[in-house]
Formats: structure tokens, sequence, C-alpha cells
């Protein structure tokens, strides 16, 4: 095929064609002239089943109460949108960013309420992330590679489970995948334009998750220098400016939003002092690597896991799995992410060795260490966090997928090598045996899977030993995808549950649905607050202790609800003079309180020693929720 080119760093390169291969016009589902052709129609074969993975049945998701309370205020008013308030009236702002909201924002303001208009730029990141992951892992190791690692992240059970729901770590993972394909594009061409760009994709992904955003960074920094071209004065220099434009990036909404006057903006939760850093750096920051302090989301985590979960779901202990291996090694985030860990480990380390005297600039060998220090940092982090939800440690997942993508492409080429061929035995009979290990401390599971297991990891060798020894009809790599398939069957299982039972990122792996339904749970909270707006009607529908309490009231209904010291209960807004004006106003009426003898917040004392307590709290209630009511006559008494 005939191409033009132009002069570009002083290089020939090819000018974008409109001519695909064997000189039919471009299509779609063709492969580039630069790939096989069966890469192109494979991958996005793959997307789609992701697709459905994440959108099957998605309008019955369970939501998060909390975010899908913010995101339906958010959608309501521009003002809201900017700051990333809660409530509608826009007291108080979420205790996290609003960047990991503003997509869920925008979608509720085109389409309306909607429990699957929630969920759709969650499913579309997911989407995004497969093919971009392909992408970065082709660049530099090729469409075996890029084809292995789509199809790993395609089958990991927390990416499944995360695509189909609320919570903002999916677009954290888009971003920091898209910043990973950049930065592969920058090693292989040295441009500071690419470095640059990935720097700017991981300042996006800080207003998603912030700092959880920035432990890419080593990675991307290392492979850089390492293989990048140019001296190695230059390489750093050009990792400099992409850390500061990423600085730059990360803090210019916290940095402009702090110019704002407090009293045109709503309080920031999660600070004792209205400071969005102290939010960031403090709250969301030091508080979760521990030592825990006060103030810190790990203590509410014990009240929100009763509120969300009610005890009915694995992820309802998660605050209770305290710091250690053994965390990240059994049971709930290993059910998410952790079943190809030993295979991840075995690629990690023997692609190091295959290319320790590789030339420095080896593309392959760049890819390793690129995804390897990645899994390698956030790992760490995840073992030793103070406080971690299980869905956030799908942020290994592309890691996973990543280094096991570079193993398999390795693998296909040596496969002649009996050494490679033990390397992918060892890889693949270990994972399968780690995941029965895995099967076997959960419940849920399909009787025939453990058996099935049992001989797959016997088979799987069988496979390569029959054809190192020649003995059956086996030739060349005929055998490595079967033996592929075999470590890939027990996580495509487990996330084939995650959509069969309609599961989501607060679930594991084998878990019974829920009993209630999101639509059903809706009525019940739109019944509650219509009775109390016919009894007392007034501004604020409701008033309750902490936002995460007025979350589902607010997420089924989207009418103002007074939360009371932001997502904990810790926070000073509002005080107790400005919670006695709105009473003494009859702008709120009724308080829903939770009953604990340990809460000595001078606020909630107030309520419930001057205010008239209407309903008890019931005993099935593991939250002991209580309703009271205030008049402007008891707010008007000291």
């Amino acid at each position: 095929m005939a191409v033009t080119t132009y002069e570009a760093m002083g290089e020939q390169v090819p000018a974008p064609s409109l001519v695909g291969p064997r000189g039919h016009p471009a299509r779609v589902w063709r492969s580039p002239s630069d790939q096989p052709s069966w890469a192109r129609p494979i991958l996005l074969v793959v997307a789609l089943v992701a697709g459905l993975a994440y959108a099957w049945g998605f309008n019955n998701a369970a939501l998060e109460p909390f975010y899908g309370a913010a995101a339906r205020s958010m959608s309501t008013s521009w003002h809201d949108f900017l700051f990333g308030a809660f409530d509608p009236a826009g007291t108080i702002t979420v205790d996290k960013l609003p960047g990991g909201l503003w997509l869920q924002a925008l979608s509720l303001r085109v389409f309306g309420f909607h429990v699957w208009a929630v969920v759709l730029p969650q499913v579309i990141e997911g989407v995004v992330t497969v093919l971009v992951l392909y992408r970065a892992v082709r660049r530099m190791a090729g469409p075996v590679a890029g084809i292995t690692a789509a199809v790993l992240l395609t089958i990991s059970p927390v990416t499944v489970a995360l695509g189909r729901g609320n919570v903002s770590d999916s677009l954290l993972i888009m971003l920091t995948v898209l910043a990973a394909d950049a930065t592969s594009k920058a090693i292989l061409e040295g441009r500071l334009r690419s470095l640059l760009l990935a720097g700017l994709w991981v300042g996006l992904a800080f207003q998603a998750k912030m700092l959880q955003a920035w432990l890419v960074l080593p990675a991307f920094a290392v492979a850089y220098v390492l293989a990048a071209h140019g001296s190695l004065r230059r390489r750093i220099a050009h990792v400099t400016l992409a850390g500061l434009l990423t600085l730059v990036v990360s803090l210019s909404w916290m940095s402009a939003v702090s110019l704002v006057p407090q009293h045109s903006r709503p309080y920031v939760d999660g600070s004792r002092n209205d400071s969005l850093f102290s939010q960031v750096f403090e709250y969301n920051g030091i508080t979760r690597l521990g030592p825990i302090k006060l103030g810190s989301p790990v203590q509410a985590a014990a009240f929100v896991g009763k509120l969300v979960n009610s005890g009915e779901t694995l992820n309802s202990n998660s605050a209770d799995i305290g710091p250690g291996l053994h965390r990240m090694l059994r049971g709930l985030f290993a059910l998410d992410v952790g079943w190809l860990y030993p295979a991840a480990l075995i690629c990690v380390v023997g692609l190091l060795l295959a290319y320790r005297k590789a030339a420095r600039r080896m593309p392959e060998r760049a890819c390793i260490v690129l995804w390897g220090l990645w899994l390698l940092v956030l790992f760490g982090l995840f073992t030793e966090g103070a406080y971690l939800n299980s869905y956030y440690v799908a942020a290994l997942a592309p890691a996973i997928a990543g280094v096991c993508g570079c193993g398999v492409a390795f693998a296909a080429k040596h496969w002649h090598e009996r050494q490679t061929r033990a390397w992918v035995t060892a890889a693949v009979f270990s994972s399968i045996v780690y995941g029965i290990y895995l099967l076997r401390h959960t419940s849920g599971v399909p009787g025939w899977l453990v058996p099935l297991a049992v001989c797959l990891a016997i088979a799987g060798p069988l496979l390569t030993i029959r054809q190192s020894f020649s003995l059956g009809r086996l030739r060349g790599g005929s055998a490595l995808p079967a033996v592929l398939a075999c470590a890939m069957l027990l996580p495509a299982v487990a996330s084939a549950y995650v959509v069969a039972r309609h599961l989501g990122p607060f679930n594991a792996p084998y878990e019974s649905p829920a009993t209630t339904s999101q639509q059903r749970a809706f009525k019940r909270e739109r019944a509650i607050l219509s009775g109390l707006s016919h009894r007392y009607p007034a501004a604020f529908a409701l008033g309750t202790y902490t936002s995460m309490l007025a979350a589902p009231y607010a997420l089924a209904s989207g009418q103002e609800i007074l939360s009371i010291g932001g997502f904990q209960g810790g926070v000073p807004s509002p005080t107790l003079a400005q919670l006695r004006a709105d009473i003494g106003s009859d702008r709120v009426r009724t308080f829903l309180i939770p009953l604990s003898p340990t809460n000595t917040d001078p606020r909630i004392l107030w309520i419930t020693s001057h205010c008239q307590q209407f309903i008890g709290a019931s005993r099935h209630d593991p939250i002991r929720r209580a309703l009271y009511e205030c008049t402007p006559a008891e707010a008007a008494h000291t």
C-alpha cells in the first residue's frame, strides 16, 4: 500500500490514511495496516462483551446512596455541579472532590433521574478502559499482549462489578490507563508532548479520586527514565516537567474554589475548617494510611457499613479487615481481583530475568516495568492502608492484565523453548490452585466449580507435557490458548455470577443477590417523606444526623434533606445556633436521629432533650433510628 509521508521531529512518519488493508476503504472493524487482521475484530468483540456485562440489568442496579444523592443534587443546579454540593440547597459538599460525580450529574441532567442514567457513565468508562488498555499494551509488547490484557481486564470480577455501580473508581481507572497509554507513546517516541499528556490525564484523575491518582506516577517515571529516547538529563527533565503539570492540574480546581468566599459556596465536608486542602490531604489522605485519627473516615466505616448493607453483604465487614498481607491474599479483596496474582508475579519475575541483558530502550521490558511497578506500589499501599473498601482494589486490575499480557506475548514467541513452557505451566497451575483456595473460603459457589478447577489444574500441565514430548497432534504453539483458557476460567465464572446475580461494587463474587430492589427501596423512602411532608410541610423535608443517613431519602426523592455534621457527623455545619434558627423559623420540623449512647454531639443532644419523639426505634433496625418533632416554640426555649 502506498502512503505519503510528512516531516515530524526529523523523522519520516506515515501520514494518516483513509485506505485500509488490501486497498479496501477503512472500516472500524478492520485492523490498521500495522496490526494483524484478527486484532481489531477480536478487540471489538471483547469490548462488546464488556459493555454487555456492565450494562446488563443496569436499571435495577443498587446505587451507593451518598454519591447517588449528590449526583442528583448536582444535576439540578450548575452551582451545585461546580462545587459538588450534596444537597439541592448547596449547604454542604460531598466529602470528596466532585470530579468523580460530574459525568453522572451530566447524565442525569440530560436524561432525567433514572437508575440507568446514573450507571451509564461507568459503563462507558469501563468499555473505554478496555480499548485503551489494549492500545497501551500493544504499543510496547505487540497485539497478542494487548488482546490478552483486554480480555483479562474484561473478565476481572472487580472490573465487572465496578462498571455496574456508581462509584468513581471506574473514572479513575480510565484516566490512569489513558495516562499509561500516553506514557507508552512518549517512551517509544521520546516526545515531551506525549509525556505532558500523561501528566494531564493523571491530574484529571486526581479530580476523581484525589491522592490515589498519584500512586501510578512512580511507574510512569521509572519506565520513561529507563527506556525513553535521549540523554539521562533530558529524560529526567521531561519527567520533572510532566510532574509539575500533574501538580498544577491536580490542584487547579481546589485552588480556584478556595478563592471563593465561604458564604458563596457550600461548607466543605470532611474538614473542620471549611478547607478543601484539609479534606483532600488530611481526611482523605493521611488518615487513610494510619494511624487512625479523630474525624477520619475510618471512624464512620462501621456506621456506614450497617447503613448501606445492613449486614447483608461481605462489604459490610470490609472496615474490620485490618492492614496486612492477609487482607489482600484471602477473603473479600482477593475474591474481587486476586485470581491471577500468582500468574502476574511469575510474569514479572520471569520477564525481568529474560530481559536482564536487553538493550535499555527495549519496549517489552519497559512495558513490564511500567505495569509491574503500578501493581507493586498499589498492592503495597493497599496492604498497609488503615481503611479499604474492596472496590478500591479495582485499580490493580489493569496492571495484572498488563503484566500477564506481556507474559503471554513472550510465551507465544518462545513456546518452542522448554523453559518457557515450564514458566507458563507454573503460572497456570499456581493460579488455579490459588483460585481453588479462594473458592474454599466463600459461600454461594456452585458445587461443580471446584472439581472442574481441580481438573483444569491437572489438564493445563498435561497439555504442555504432552506437547513437549510430541505425544499427540499438537504442534507449534497450538497448546498455549488451551492452557491459558484453563487459567482464565475461574475469574470468568466469578464475573458471570456478578452479572447473573445483579451484583455491584459493594458485593463480592458468589454473594446472594439483594433481597430488595433499588426501585422498591425508592418507593419506601418516598412514602416516608410523603407522609412527613403532609404532616409537617417545611423547607426541609427531613433533618438527619450525617449525610449518609440523609442520602437514601435525598436519592429517592430529590427533596431537600438537612444533614447535620456531614458524611460522618464530625463537621461543624450547621452550628447549633443555625439549627435552632431553622427550627425557630419552621424551616425544618422532623429529624431522623440514630440513638447512640456514645453520641455526645451537642446538636443531637439538644434535639433528643428538647424535641418530642413520636416514632421510636425498631428493634430490627441496626442503626436504631427514631423520629423527633421540633417546634418553633422549643427552639425559642433556652
